[in-house]
């Protein structure tokens, strides 16, 4: 009401002294007072800068006047998200003061926070005492809060305030009636907003401050103006006569009385005047200049500075009078409020003021670690900013090793997760009925890796490359194919070609012998085209070593297909001359007009075709390709030939196996026929190997992967035609190298 009134008399709205008239007010330190004030103040438009805690305006009338010489608490949010990303603290508590402006920085927080994977495991409302009566129900909330603080497994715990809440703060401990509790000496780290000053109670100079060391707090930023240490120094009740605040302040932080007369007889001790601020402890009274107190001296240069350029601008207030003259009068202060808008200075320590479109003061925030010493000395280490001229995500700038923790960290940074981070390897598995912060950790299932911690879900690799053991690393995988180079490559080259060695060597003799009866015996040409087909059989097993290229996968299988089925043909034609040559023996058979040559070739032309005629539509349709498989094989890359149709090359071998049980069938039948070079229980033997190394080729080849694949069908190659050879022709080569006198007309006339 005197703000409103005539100077030393309480007349509201009545003003009759125009040298003394209200500009601007400053203050105040709590969110309500500068609420009503705003009130109060907007009928007159008279300006407020708020340098404490700002009021919530929901219903904020335009030109409501009020500016905040603080920094925005939006970028005062964004800090502390950015400190606790930065830090790793995704388990933290939350307290905050109960008024609005905490119920809003509440809500805040929760729907921001976990957005950035920042869990609260509780939030508890600071004590505010408002009447004597309620002290001891809010000391004992006071007491519960800290009692819940310390139990709590977090680490990090995030205090918005305003300026008295330290007081509070510093009570918690004091308050707690749980002794020899495991926590006893635990610290925690404490996060505190901008409009929380370091303030004592008188009686809590001496209060231990164990549970505020280490403290990061979010201040407004301040420097002292130069002589304002001098100024502090020269404080004293006898060069402030008439400042009545400076004597009630001397009494109460020295502890002194001041005699009124020196017949006054005063118990204690008596004020002398000469007590120096500077040996006061610091968490009762700091010699630099905090926040609130830069900012008020911010306001007062912001107010002159807006009143010099309103004085020198061309709108002053000038009034028409009904005589049409100019008359000077009192300044319309509302006008103010467009210089205040507008204003923008360096102060005497360089800094630059000036506010936004809204009032808000265009200023970042410095964050400082709160350091105590036993002794109750203070010390604010600047260890971090806010600046709000760069992007959000970018604004916050940190010095780690400038930063002293609480001493029960033992200067290791401070963990605040509700469940350790899960090491590279492992994912996150949520906990029913848990925050998202709190999870177990399981191992990446097979063919899947986590290269980081604490990931959601565990990856694949990309196709060319596989886990290690530990799922933490994906390794190139190596390429894997049959080659010339590699043992099994090597073995099975050597059998191939010593095989073919031995046909050849073999061909050679029965060329030699040509003319001898065992080579004219069941047909000499069949023998010869059975010999040739088991040469190329043989050969034909060099074309799956190697790298798959697409010539060699085209040829590789249908080469297969019909070179044995030449081969099989040869055996089947000269198992059915045996058998139409013993029944052409008996008088009066039919079956000597089938005997010679044509049958015999027919059946190995026929046969044959047929099973070209299947490659030929294989090649039309579906032909093989080369091939990549990055899948079969967990380590390789395998370098394969596609057979293109799966069908088609099943269809291959079961007209191959079709000719072999029909040869099987009928050499078995004629095993026992009399002749002197019966090969029919030679092709038995023989077909038998060959049918048994197909029958177990199927499931092998179908049970294994990559190169082996092609082991399998190589070595089936190799060992059915090895069997042909060696039980057609090894007993003819025997007699005709060895026993040559059976291998005579003189001999066969004989037996």
């Amino acid at each position: 009401m005197q703000l409103i009134s005539t100077p030393k008399r309480l007349l509201p709205n009545y003003k009759c002294d125009i040298l003394n008239n209200l500009v601007a007010v400053t203050g105040g330190l709590d969110s309500q007072i500068s609420l009503h004030m705003a009130t109060a103040l907007d009928v007159y438009k008279i300006p407020q800068l708020i340098y404490g805690s700002a009021p919530l305006m929901n219903n904020k009338t335009p030109g409501l006047p009020f500016y905040k010489i603080v920094p925005s608490e939006s970028l005062q949010e964004v800090g502390i998200l950015q400190l606790l990303l930065h830090f790793k603290w995704t388990w933290i508590g939350v307290i905050y003061v109960d008024d609005e402006n905490g119920e809003r920085f509440v809500q805040s927080v929760a729907e921001v926070f976990p957005q950035h994977g920042i869990c609260i495991s509780f939030v508890e409302k600071s004590p505010k005492s408002t009447f004597a009566s309620d002290i001891p129900e809010k000391l004992q909330q006071g007491a519960n809060i800290y009692d819940t603080v310390m139990g709590s497994k977090v680490n990090v715990c995030l205090f918005y305030g305003e300026s008295y809440s330290v007081i509070y703060l510093r009570w918690m401990p004091e308050l707690s009636e749980l002794e020899n509790v495991p926590w006893k000496g635990q610290g925690k780290v404490w996060i505190l907003t901008s409009q929380m000053e370091l303030n004592s109670f008188v009686y809590q100079r001496t209060w231990d401050t164990d549970i505020i060391d280490g403290a990061l707090s979010f201040t407004i930023h301040s420097s002292d103006p130069h002589g304002f240490q001098q100024f502090v120094v020269n404080r004293s009740p006898s060069r402030s006569k008439g400042d009545g605040f400076i004597r009630d302040f001397w009494q109460q932080a020295f502890g002194c009385t001041f005699p009124i007369s020196t017949l006054d007889n005063i118990k204690g001790n008596i004020c002398t005047g000469a007590e120096k601020l500077e040996d006061l402890p610091g968490p009762f009274f700091e010699m630099s200049m905090t926040g609130h107190s830069y900012s008020i001296y911010n306001t007062v240069y912001a107010v002159a500075y807006a009143l010099q350029d309103m004085s020198s601008s061309q709108l002053r207030p000038r009034e028409i009078t009904r005589g049409g003259t100019l008359k000077q009068t009192n300044s319309k202060w509302w006008q103010l409020h467009h210089f205040l808008r507008g204003v923008s200075f360096n102060n005497s320590v360089g800094d630059k003021v000036s506010f936004d479109h809204d009032g808000q003061l265009v200023a970042g925030l410095d964050i400082v670690n709160w350091i105590f010493a036993s002794n109750q000395s203070f010390q604010r280490v600047k260890v971090g900013r806010m600046d709000p001229h760069v992007l959000s995500d970018q604004a916050l700038v940190i010095d780690e090793d400038a930063i002293t923790w609480h001493i029960s960290f033992n200067q290791r940074l401070p963990l605040s997760v509700c469940t350790e981070s899960c090491q590279p390897g492992y994912s996150k598995k949520m906990k029913e009925g848990e925050p998202f912060c709190c999870y177990e950790c399981t191992s990446c299932p097979e063919g899947k890796i986590s290269e980081q911690k604490d990931v959601d879900d565990c990856k694949k690799c990309a196709d060319e490359y596989y886990p290690n053991t530990n799922h933490n690393l994906c390794i190139p995988k190596d390429i894997s194919f049959l080659s010339y180079e590699e043992p099994l490559g090597i073995i099975l080259a050597s059998f191939a070609f010593s095989f073919g060695l031995i046909t050849t060597v073999t061909l050679g003799i029965f060329l030699k012998h040509h003319s001898t009866p065992i080579v004219k015996a069941n047909n000499r040409s069949l023998t010869y085209s059975l010999l040739v087909s088991l040469l190329l059989c043989f050969l034909c097993a060099f074309l799956f070593i190697g790298p798959p290229q697409w010539l060699t996968c085209i040829l590789r299988q249908i080469a297969f297909g019909v070179i044995f089925s030449v081969a099989i043909s040869c055996v089947l034609a000269k198992t059915i001359t045996v058998v139409l040559a013993f029944m052409a023996t008996r008088p009066g058979s039919k079956m000597r007009k089938w005997v010679g040559k044509r049958l015999p070739n027919f059946i190995v032309l026929s046969c044959s075709l047929i099973q070209a005629g299947i490659c030929t539509f294989w090649l039309t349709t579906s032909p093989p390709f080369p091939d990549v498989d990055m899948h079969s094989m967990t380590t390789v890359i395998v370098l394969e030939c596609n057979e293109g149709s799966g069908i088609l090359f099943y269809c291959v071998l079961s007209y191959m196996g079709f000719l072999a049980i029909i040869s099987l069938t009928v050499a078995f039948l004629a095993r026992k026929l009399p002749d002197s070079f019966n090969e029919a229980k030679f092709i038995t033997f023989s077909m038998l190997l060959f049918c048994s190394v197909w029958v177990s080729f199927i499931p092998t080849y179908l049970s294994t992967k990559g190169k082996y694949m092609v082991i399998v069908e190589i070595f089936s190659i190799i060992a059915s035609t090895a069997g042909l050879l060696a039980c057609i022709f090894s007993p003819k080569c025997y007699i005709i190298l060895w026993r040559p006198k059976l291998n005579s007309r003189e001999y066969l006339i004989r037996k």
